[in-house]
Order: structure tokens, then sequence, then C-alpha cells
């Protein structure tokens, strides 16, 4: 079984994203986001179904936020994430992972219609012994990559589910095909929120996710969001 997401975030004061108060306007349905990278360009939708965690992310990269910070955490034939501000200026061999934008997001987790496939844009957050209600870091977050799986490796990763869940997932046979072909991290469905994916620039994500890292999963080469750019609002 593959180590589950649970990545290092400062513990933080939950509180709804007011945009309004912020000037801004709500966007409807979904918005696109270009993240410039040293790798490449890789082009994020923002799903309308999780208005929480698309307007958020649109306000951080309107503030420059996701600017210079890293891909901090990189995991062959799992994920990349990126979002510690502490990232941007951190020396070679500091452990990244404890900081954020200070602030929890309620879950919005839209199941099976946003699940963990390859390109899977999603919300990292603390384990659910500290975090039962499974509410996401204000700025952390990964993109699945993740690698095909058999049946019967499904019909445990089912198993595991459904404990994680209280038996309130299943994964319906549309996605048990596309794990077994394409791939991705079942293992998280329903338990992190999903809320967008990557329609340009999945083969950066794969250059990426297959860098040389150290023991904690830090690229040895850093790998930068040079910019993050709303490009569909």
């Amino acid at each position: 079984m593959q180590k589950r997401l649970f990545p290092r975030i400062a513990a933080a004061a939950s509180a709804l994203l007011l945009l309004a108060a912020c000037g801004q306007s709500r966007p409807e349905g979904p918005a696109e986001v270009l993240l410039h990278t040293t790798a490449g360009d890789i082009r994020i939708e923002l799903d309308g179904r999780t208005p929480l965690h698309r307007d958020n992310f649109l306000k951080l990269t309107r503030e420059g936020f996701f600017d210079s910070v890293l891909f901090h955490r990189v995991i062959a034939d799992f994920m990349i994430q990126a979002g510690d501000p502490a990232s941007r200026r951190a020396p070679a061999g500091t452990m990244l992972g404890e900081s954020d934008a200070g602030y929890l997001i309620p879950a919005e987790i839209v199941y099976p219609a946003l699940a963990h496939t390859r390109g899977a844009l999603a919300a990292a957050r603390t384990s659910d012994e500290v975090n039962p209600e499974r509410k996401s870091s204000g700025s952390q977050f990964y993109i699945v990559w993740g690698k095909p799986f058999d049946g019967a490796t499904l019909d445990r990763i089912q198993q595991s589910v459904t404990a994680a869940t209280n038996g309130e997932i299943v994964i319906p046979d549309s996605l048990r095909t596309i794990y077994e072909t394409t791939g991705g991290t079942p293992f998280l469905d329903g338990q992190y929120t999903v809320f967008g994916r990557v329609t340009e620039g999945l083969e950066i994500v794969e250059a990426i996710q297959g860098v040389a890292t150290d023991s904690v999963g830090r690229p040895l080469e850093d790998v930068r969001i040079i910019r993050a750019e709303a490009v569909r609002k």
C-alpha cells in the first residue's frame, strides 16, 4: 500500500473565504490558471463544483502567492506538491511543508465526479487524527500522477477506502477502468478535496514527478513555479 498524503502544514484556525470582502466577485463555473514553472507550463482548470477552493486558488494567484514557490515534495508514481510560502528562498536541505496561507478551507469532496485520476488537482491537509473534518490547507496543493492498478489491487484499495470513509465511498466501475488503464491515486478518494484538473502540460507533471529527490521528497534541483497566472476568470 502506498503512503497516504499527510503533508506537513502548520496548524491554523479554520475560516470561510469571504472573497467579496476583498473586492473580488465570484466567477461562475470553472476557471483556469496557468502555472509557469522551471520545467514548463501547466494549465489547470478549477472546477465550479468546488467554489471555495476555486475562489481561494484564484485569489492567491492574483495576489502572487504562488510566484516563486517550489514543488517541495515530489514522490514518483504518486504526486507533486507545492504551495509552501517558506519554500521561496529555502536553502538546499531545508525541511519544507510546515507553512501555508494561515487558514483552512472546509472540505468540498464531490465524489465520484471529482476523483484522484491522473492530472487531478487536490488540496493537501493534515491527518484525520488532528483534522477529522478533513479541512484543506489554505494554499498547499498537489497534482496527481499515480500509476495503474490491477483489479485485485483495486479490490484491496476499496477495502482501505471503505474503512477510511465508513463505507461512504465506493469506487464505481467507470473509475476502476480509468485506474486500471491510465492510473491515479484511488486510495485517496473521498478523503481529500479534488478541485480541478490539468488540461495542458501533463507531460510536465510527468517530468517533475520523475526528478531525483532527497529522502523526504524534495527535488535535488529546485523545481519552481515562476509565476501563476489567472487566464480565464
